[in-house]
């Protein structure tokens, strides 16, 4: 999904966390958790670290960066204040796992990589694939959710691309920084392909103008198109083939930051074999493979 660099700043909210509840269109009712926290970042971008969490034993506090805005992954409930989705609820059972408590830290996108860097949160959890560069420079936990990259129009659009090459000289939309935005890019660069191209800070945003008929059809990631498809005002009309190298989603901490991966994986791979994640994972998403 997606990449960051500033970090933002603002009054610190606290809010019960659920256990969502939620409609894969991001809608839903959910139930509260007084286990876990969302707060809004507030650090200022002067390099300053945060004070530390002690992640290394039981107990404590897992401090989560994510940028709730991204359905059916992390979005806010129809009441505004309650966070829902995927990556959400995985927080919360994979904390419970680790025998500590959540802080879910609402933070842009264009932020979240170097507001891990600074110590402001312990890990994110936020829809990010992992890459060969992101390695290079974080660590992951493994894979919990596979992921490709796909085409979206209006269902009654009277243009449908069926490839990246019929996307020609469209108005075509996508979250900048995320991989939806390296992956069109790089093939128009190769293939040059004109396509009027529009960057959005939210995804929400993207599909807005869709449906208002500002952009013709959207570049997203497969897991954020099924959301959208679900309710039938949209329609996904090509999506990468499976022989093709896909996106593979984790958890991103902080370079060295090995004894918390370590805990990581093992919460994580409870929560597969005792089929949480799955359970999860289609609650939200309940036609996936």
């Amino acid at each position: 999904m997606k990449k960051l660099l500033a970090v933002l700043m603002s009054l610190t909210l606290t809010a019960a966390l659920f256990t969502g509840c939620g409609s894969s269109s991001g809608s839903s009712d959910s139930g509260k958790s007084d286990s876990s926290s969302v707060s809004e970042d507030t650090s200022a971008d002067d390099g300053t670290p945060a004070a530390d969490t002690d992640t290394s034993a039981d107990g404590g506090t897992l401090r989560v960066g994510m940028e709730i805005g991204y359905p059916p992954l992390e979005y806010y409930d129809d009441d505004g204040v309650t966070p829902i989705g995927i990556d959400v609820e995985l927080s919360n059972a994979l904390s419970k796992e680790m025998g500590m408590e959540v802080e879910l830290i609402d933070t842009a996108w264009a932020g979240i990589f170097a507001g891990l860097d600074k110590g402001d949160y312990d890990c994110i959890i936020s829809a990010v694939s992992i890459t060969s560069d992101r390695l290079l420079e974080f660590e992951f936990s493994n894979p919990y959710i596979k992921n490709y990259q796909c085409i979206v129009t209006k269902a009654d659009a009277s243009t449908k691309p069926a490839s990246l090459d019929e996307l020609k000289d469209l108005n075509v939309g996508y979250q900048e920084e995320t991989t939806s935005d390296d992956y069109l890019n790089n093939y128009m660069a190769v293939n040059s392909l004109s396509v009027n191209t529009n960057a959005y800070a939210k995804v929400i945003n993207v599909f807005d103008d869709l449906e208002l008929g500002r952009l013709d059809a959207v570049v997203c990631d497969s897991i954020v198109a099924e959301s959208y498809v679900a309710d039938g005002k949209f329609e996904i009309t090509w999506q990468q083939g499976e022989d093709e190298e896909t996106e593979e989603f984790g958890i991103c901490m902080k370079k060295g930051n090995t004894e918390l991966k370590d805990k990581v994986n093992a919460a994580l791979a409870t929560l597969d074999e005792n089929g949480t994640l799955d359970e999860i994972i289609h609650k939200y998403l309940p036609n996936m493979k």
